[in-house]
């Protein structure tokens, strides 16, 4: 990985080229950072980002990770009255799906649910705890504000290193205004036992703009669950979350990650999540997607030292008129690397599910083997999904396919499902279980497995 912070730059504009302003600008930066502790190249970080975003307008249709997302409803001026929202005093911090299920799974086998715990409620964190034993090993965990005015010097190579804080107008305001999230460093050869969680929530019109950077160093070993909650529902205020997760998986390290998106059904929520394993490297990567009016999201696997390997796999659902975009990459930069994704998705009602995968294969990376497949199954025939598998090859001697499936619920298996004395509710739930079955079976973290599994379940209605 690189030492210099990404970020994209273009070349000035003519004044009919200048994008209208959308009140996320330097006067808005200052009354934010005012009385911050982040050092110098941090705040420099933001400020630089706040000028490239002074050049962008919205992604448009033109632009081919955007061609299927509906952003005409979109107003980011409506949003900055949000990203001064002040700390609510006494406000209850909502319960996580995962959190609610790891803490259950542990109280029933008498072990400690997590090893550390991080919230945040409309970008003001509400808990930042780590226990004092994974301290003294040297594991540093907390809020970004914290460890950056802590560990400034430590994570200024890190930060922002994976993700390009200038891609576009999402990935500018998000370099410029991030807020809350959390940052991880586990020392070389340190092994986690209980995961850490991550909680980012908002009330109905806030505003989210965490940003997660997890490093692991040589040979160490954690498990780390963040998940989304809260947001007003379809048809009121909603709420905007624009985030980032940056993930180092280091020589010979193990990573188990996971991110649900749970918003309620009215919050606007784009991200874009990069990882990079190193030689040796596993990752695990689980993302789930429930909730949200529309979502956006890339999520970049990059593996960079020999013999690294990534398994992906998505758990998606949609229903009333949600609509979700996905598009991942698999970037294989050197030799002997495997990748695995596997994304299943069910769709009820009117919602829309795209998925957009690309396997890259570099000249370098000679003895590749990247597999992706997406499967997807309509519950409703007003659903609509779009699956879009690419290779980009340049190296000759690799094994790489692609895969996608796409149909409906077989009536036969809900009449032999009835006849046997279920309901048309009952017999959806069922199929719909089959078919999540396989990747369910790849998620090796029971209460997440099990978490995912009911809340899935408990949105079926019958087939339509």
């Amino acid at each position: 990985m690189s030492d210099e912070h990404t970020m994209t730059t273009a070349a000035p504009k003519s004044p009919a080229q200048i994008p209208a302003p959308t009140g996320f600008d330097h006067p808005l930066l200052d009354r934010l950072l005012a009385g911050s502790s982040l050092p110098d190249w941090a705040v420099k970080l933001r400020r630089d980002a706040v000028d490239r975003l002074d050049t962008l307008s919205l992604p448009g249709r033109g632009e081919e990770n955007w061609m299927r997302t509906d952003l005409r409803m979109f107003q980011p001026r409506a949003w900055v009255s949000a990203a001064e929202r002040p700390a609510t005093s006494g406000e209850a911090i909502p319960a996580g799906l995962l959190e609610s299920a790891t803490q259950g799974a542990a109280a029933v086998a008498g072990t400690v649910a997590f090893g550390g715990r991080i919230a945040s409620l409309d970008g003001h964190v509400v808990r930042d705890e780590l226990d004092p034993a994974l301290a003294g090993q040297g594991i540093v965990f907390g809020a970004p504000e914290r460890i950056l005015a802590e560990h400034g010097e430590r994570f200024r190579s890190r930060w922002f290193s994976a993700v390009d804080g200038g891609a576009d107008w999402f990935a500018a305001m998000h370099a410029a205004f991030h807020r809350a999230g959390a940052v991880l460093w586990v020392p070389a050869g340190v092994k986690l036992t209980a995961p850490l969680h991550v909680l980012s929530a908002i009330t109905p019109g806030g505003l989210d703009t965490s940003h997660v950077l997890v490093v692991l160093d040589e040979g160490a070993e954690a498990t780390v669950l963040t998940e989304t909650v809260g947001g007003g529902e379809s048809g009121s205020d909603g709420g905007f979350h624009c985030g980032a997760t940056e993930i180092v998986v280091g020589r010979k390290a193990s990573l188990r990650m996971v991110n649900l998106q749970n918003w309620s059904r009215g919050v606007w929520h784009f991200a874009r999540q990069r990882a990079a394993v190193e030689a040796g490297g596993r990752l695990q990567w689980t993302l789930a997607a429930l909730g949200s009016r529309l979502s956006q999201v890339q999520q970049d696997v990059a593996l960079v030292g020999r013999g690294a390997d990534a398994q992906v796999n998505g758990v998606m659902f949609t229903e009333a008129r949600q609509q979700l975009v996905y598009n991942t990459l698999q970037h294989h930069m050197a030799p002997g690397c495997h990748s695995d994704l596997l994304y299943k998705g069910a769709l009820q009602d009117r919602s829309r599910l795209v998925w957009r995968g690309m396997i890259k294969v570099d000249k370098a990376a000679q003895k590749t083997d990247g597999y992706q497949r997406n499967d997807t199954l309509m519950l409703s025939r007003e659903a609509r999904s779009d699956s879009i598998p690419g290779l980009e090859i340049e190296a000759d001697d690799v094994r790489c396919t692609h895969g996608a499936t796409s149909g409906r619920v077989d009536e036969e298996q809900i009449f032999y499902a009835r006849a046997r004395g279920l309901t048309a509710d009952e017999a959806a739930r069922l199929v719909v279980a089959g078919f999540f079955q396989q990747v369910f079976d790849r998620i090796t973290i029971p209460p997440v497995r099990e978490a995912l599994s009911a809340a899935i379940g408990g949105r079926i209605r019958r087939v339509s």
